[in-house]
Formats: structure tokens, sequence, C-alpha cells
């Protein structure tokens, strides 16, 4: 397992704040000081192998918190926040309490057993109906007590659109060891998002495409982010740029990057500013 982190000691006060979040192939988890909302410390856990079930990840996450001390002091708040797929974006206008798993249902298969709930994205007048990890809840609540959970993708659209200034249609491609999300602004409101699975360059170049294709956008003239895991160097990035011309990263501003050993636009839903 591999682990990045920034080398601040933290005192064992309950003036912090703890963000966490974590997905199939990896945990990471931030620390905020309580009054200047300034992010302390960093660190991240990224998985050899993606692990096959909430259960398997259920083990890894015990075992993180059995080794890293940082997970076992106190703090004022805690939030959570669940990465995957099970996800689905509804208009308030449409949204019907009653109806969740049907929502989800059109896009994946649902279980009779499955918990279903959903975020507010009031930026956009949405719901997000999602299928939280309530095995990992459960473990968590057991640890600290109450605390609030989110999908990653409401924060992902929310975050984006109090950051976005364009008021020409831009795309943000937010990568992942296996996923990735694409999110469509034009001046603050939502065109797109979807979440796609991919194993190889191709893949993810395909889809890319066919986003564009579909809101005809130009891919001479159409600004592309990236933000999330992928380098410059990579063949991710090189093969993107053979098709996409206004290619950029997202670089946040957070002042914790200069204590890590991280690109600027990693770990954007925990870290970007």
């Amino acid at each position: 397992m591999r682990k990045e982190n920034s080398n601040l000691i933290l005192k064992n006060t309950k003036d912090k704040n703890l963000s966490i979040q974590f997905n199939l192939d990896g945990f990471s988890f931030s620390i905020q000081d309580t009054l200047s909302k300034k992010d302390m410390y960093f660190s991240a856990y990224t998985f050899p192998e993606t692990q096959a079930t909430p259960e398997n990840l259920l083990l890894k996450i015990k075992d993180i918190f059995k080794n890293d001390t940082h997970l076992q002091q106190d703090f004022s708040n805690v939030a959570v926040i669940h990465q995957n797929n099970l996800s689905t974006l509804v208009p308030n206008e449409y949204f019907n309490e009653d109806k969740l798993s049907s929502y989800l249902n059109l896009n994946i298969k649902t279980l009779a057993t499955d918990f279903i709930t959903f975020d507010e994205i009031n930026t956009i007048d949405t719901k997000n109906v999602y299928i939280p990890y309530v095995n990992i809840n459960n473990y968590l609540f057991n640890n600290f007590g109450e605390f609030n959970y989110k999908h990653h993708s409401s924060v992902l659209i929310d975050k984006l659109i109090q950051q976005n200034k364009s008021d020409t249609k831009t795309m943000y491609v937010h990568v992942s060891k296996t996923t990735f999300d694409i999110v469509v602004l034009e001046n603050k409101k939502l065109l797109l998002y979807n979440s796609f699975t991919y194993t190889s360059n191709e893949d993810f170049l395909y889809y890319i495409l066919f986003v564009a294709e579909q809101l005809k956008l130009d891919t001479n003239e159409f600004p592309l982010y990236l933000l999330g895991d992928i380098i410059l160097n990579s063949r991710l990035y090189k093969i993107t740029y053979k098709y996409i011309k206004n290619l950029y990263f997202l670089e946040s501003k957070n002042p914790i990057f200069k204590e890590l050993n991280l690109e600027t636009h990693t770990n954007f839903i925990l870290l970007g500013e």
C-alpha cells in the first residue's frame, strides 16, 4: 500500500475537523483547523489493487485506522465522502423521495437490500441519488459518533461550479485509478455529468470524445481541465492532447501542497480551492 502524507505533527485537541474520502482503490483524509478552515494535515493511501467488494475495502480501512494515529484523535466535526459510480442526478422538479430506487435502476442494477439516499446540490437545484457503503458508515459511526456524508460527485460538481469563471462551455475530467468523472459547465450551469470506468487509454479518450460530440464541442476550441490521478508525462495525458488542444491542469492554491510530494491538481475533492 502506497502512502503520501504531510509532515506536520498535530496536537491532540478537538479544534480540528476531519474529512475522509474513499473508494475501492484507496483512502485519503485531511485535517482542518476548526477556526481558520485551513488544511493542516493530509494523507492518502493507494491500494496495490482494486478491492473487489465494500467488505474488502472495510478491512483495508480498519487496518489504516489501527496504524495511523492521526485518525485516533478527537475531532469537532467529521465529514465522509463516498466515491463510487452508484449515483444519478435528478432535477428537483422531477424528484420524489419515494422513488429513489427507480432513479438508480435506469443506470445500474440495485438490490432490494440496498440503502439508497440523496444529497442536495443547491447550486444546480438537483438531488444526487446514490448508494453509500453502509458497512463503512457503520464502522465510522462506531469510531466517531454522528457525522455528515456525501457522494463524491456532489462535492465535485459543487466545487467546480463555485470555481468556474468561464462563460464558455468548459469540460472538467476528474481522473481516478479505474474510473473518471466528466463535468461540463457553461456560465455556472451544469450541462453534463457522467462517470465512466476505463481499462485502457483508448477507453478514456473515447468517452471524452463521445461527450464532446454529443454536446457539439469543437476539439480545437473548447478548454478541458484535468484533475485527479493524471500527470503530464503519462500516456493518458499524451493521447488526450493529440485530440484536445486546449488541455490544462486545474491547479489548486491550497498551501498544504507545499508540504506534499503531490501535483497541485490532485486530490481536488478534499484539497481543491
